[in-house]
């Protein structure tokens, strides 16, 4: 569940040169023609192919769910073979939802990813509700849960105390924010880095796990005595699924977005499954499914010690740590994006504050304080788990309009741009992804109906601010 832009900067400028362009528009006749081939010529080059968008996919979507969720998975689902159809019927979810996105981020293949696709089809209100929530809560609850599990593995590599946990989560949080505030731009090839350094642990605990292990897979109980419920398991899933969206953003930098897009993100996806599971089945292989739930986000750095002893364990859990550091610095350059182009349309408060780049830096720092600042205090009211369910649910509350949107662009171009990437298996794709997300959001508001009417009042917030702003932007 990570990205990296390299364009990022170039990105802020562009938006500032077409602002600017756009508030000149009653006079455009008198505009230097140079400036208009300017904003025109500002389009990000198209060198991105098959190998890197498979890459990004891979990179956005791995991080911390795959060795944080498996015990949570096991505990809901009551079981080893519900927690791997869990796995499954997630997964099915992701690439559903996936190929019906592909499809509405060619058509609209704009900076801004879910944000800029409600607003051009629902128009600004479902566009700025959208970006309000993922500002508000899905960005800090994401930012605030890798955090947190980043703390948390450390700690127990250490032996920190519960104190020592939390300070490094948030030092950890501030050391990133402060390196994408002073412009540190790792570039392509440290995102390709981090990518191999997350497979490397999930193939080793894999293959040897698998190879090794001699527990039964199926069949076992998780000893969780409290309610089960699969719609939490699957949601506990879809955290670690969740990412796959981002690579939609890169949309215009690809060679052939409507052959590479939709391709990168099959093949991403499908790796990621298949990665998911055999981690899964090789951890199930190697330790008993109550003990996996017992150990919790140590399972993973557990299983890799009884393979390879306390060294490689340790060198398994750093990588591992690499993964979610990765993930966690993707999120914290990335999130800010939404506020800082919410607040150039000028639909965010403090929208001259949050709008402003830094002149030396040339980043959006005020943006970037802000979605740091409400991380770190998520960090301390709340635990990751807890945060990463909220997240999920408050995305896929706008999930559902994105994938409906499929029909609402089908229906207006009635049968135009059939050269462009059609989603597979038309209607049932996209129906498998609205009733995918119907059954997570129902799912959620039964087993978590307090975290859900909180996240649904911020949401009905927005509202009121809505036409406050808009008010304020009429002459």
């Amino acid at each position: 569940m990570c990205i990296t832009y390299k364009n990022l900067n170039f990105q802020i400028k562009r938006i500032h040169i077409i602002s600017w362009y756009n508030q000149q528009k009653p006079s455009s006749k008198y505009i230097c023609p140079c400036v208009v081939n300017i904003v025109e010529n500002t389009q990000l080059k198209r060198n991105i192919g098959f190998v890197v968008a498979t890459s990004i996919v891979i990179g956005t979507v791995i991080g911390s769910g795959i060795f944080m969720k498996p015990g949570i998975v096991l505990a809901s689902s009551g079981g080893s073979t519900m927690a791997l159809w869990a796995w499954i019927i997630g997964g099915i979810i992701t690439l559903a939802s996936g190929l019906t996105i592909a499809e509405v981020s060619v058509k609209i293949p704009k900076t801004g990813g879910l944000y800029a696709y409600l607003e051009e089809v629902y128009g600004k209100f479902w566009g700025f509700l959208c970006g309000w929530m993922q500002t508000i809560i899905y960005g800090p609850a994401v930012i605030g849960a890798l955090g947190l599990y980043f703390g948390s593995l450390v700690a127990d590599l250490v032996g920190l105390s519960e104190t020592g946990k939390l300070f490094v989560s948030v030092s950890s949080v501030l050391f990133l924010f402060i390196l994408n505030a002073i412009g540190t731009n790792l570039g392509g090839f440290i995102q390709s880095l981090l990518t191999v350094a997350k497979l490397v642990p999930i193939a080793m605990i894999a293959v040897f796990g698998i190879w090794h292990g001699d527990s039964h897979i199926t069949g076992m109980s998780s000893g969780n005595s409290q309610s089960i419920s699969m719609g939490a398991a699957v949601l506990a899933t879809l955290w670690a699924y969740d990412g796959w969206m981002n690579v939609g953003f890169m949309a215009g930098e690809m060679k052939n977005p409507s052959k590479t897009l939709p391709k990168a993100i099959i093949t991403g996806i499908a790796v990621v499954m298949i990665a998911y599971l055999s981690v899964n089945v090789a951890l199930l292989h190697v330790l008993p499914a109550s003990k996996i739930v017992e150990l919790g986000p140590n399972a993973a750095h557990t299983a890799a010690s009884i393979l390879f002893g306390d060294i490689g364990g340790k060198l398994i859990a750093i990588g591992i740590l690499i993964s979610i550091f990765g993930c966690l610095n993707g999120k914290i350059m990335t999130f800010p994006r939404i506020p800082f182009a919410m607040a150039e349309d000028r639909l965010f408060p403090g929208a001259k504050w949050l709008s402003k780049v830094h002149p030396k830096f040339q980043t959006p720092l005020y943006a970037s304080l802000f979605e740091t600042v409400l991380a770190i205090l998520f960090m301390l009211v709340g635990n990751p788990d807890r945060l990463s369910d909220i997240a999920i649910f408050v995305v896929f509350l706008f999930y559902g309009l994105a994938f409906y949107a499929v029909f609402l662009i089908r229906k207006k171009e009635d049968g135009r741009q059939n050269s462009l990437y059609k989603v597979p298996l038309y209607p049932l794709t996209p129906i498998v992804a609205i009733v995918g997300t119907l059954y997570i959001v129902g799912s959620t508001l039964v087993d978590k109906p307090i975290d859900s009417f909180l996240s649904i009042l911020v949401a009905l917030a927005g509202v009121p601010l809505y036409k406050y702003l808009t008010r304020r932007m009429q002459p």
